[in-house]
């Protein structure tokens, strides 16, 4: 889907300002609001926009440890063990890597206790799982909350 440069700054507004009006996104880009919500009703039809949501800061939220996961996983047991952990509630995103059987997942836990017993029960006890390398954030430096134009 081809998009111009009224559609890219729509969405670069909105990646900063989910919340602004069509009236405002119109005097931003210098069309009608009615024009503005065709374009964003359009992008979200074609699955351009998946969603609109909040960020919230997990530490704030009292999740102060986030850590990063590689899982290898017997590749006949992938799907079923990328669904259970994507079930998790402490499992903030998960994504098959390359490679046949790896899944990269990240972790959002509020201290390092419940880390050890998240590694201990929701991982080391799994069938399926083979390897467990983790990695846990000391400082966020920059984070990404979708695709930046």
């Amino acid at each position: 889907m081809k998009h111009d440069e009224i559609d890219r700054k729509l969405l670069e507004e909105l990646a900063e300002d989910g919340r602004l009006s069509y009236v405002e996104l119109a005097e931003k880009v210098g069309l009608s609001r009615v024009a503005v919500k065709d374009r964003i009703k359009n992008m979200q039809d074609k699955g351009v926009i998946e969603k609109f949501t909040v960020v919230i800061n997990s530490e704030k939220f009292g999740k102060k440890v986030s850590a990063f996961f590689e899982v290898d996983v017997e590749p006949k047991q992938l799907q079923e063990v990328a669904q259970n952990l994507a079930d998790n509630p402490s499992v903030a995103s998960i994504y098959q890597m390359t490679g046949p059987s790896t899944l990269h997942m990240h972790v959002l836990v509020e201290d390092f206790q419940m880390l050890e017993t998240f590694i201990n029960n929701e991982l080391y006890s799994v069938e399926g799982i083979t390897r467990v390398e983790s990695s846990v954030i000391l400082k966020r430096f920059k984070s990404r909350t979708g695709y930046k134009l």
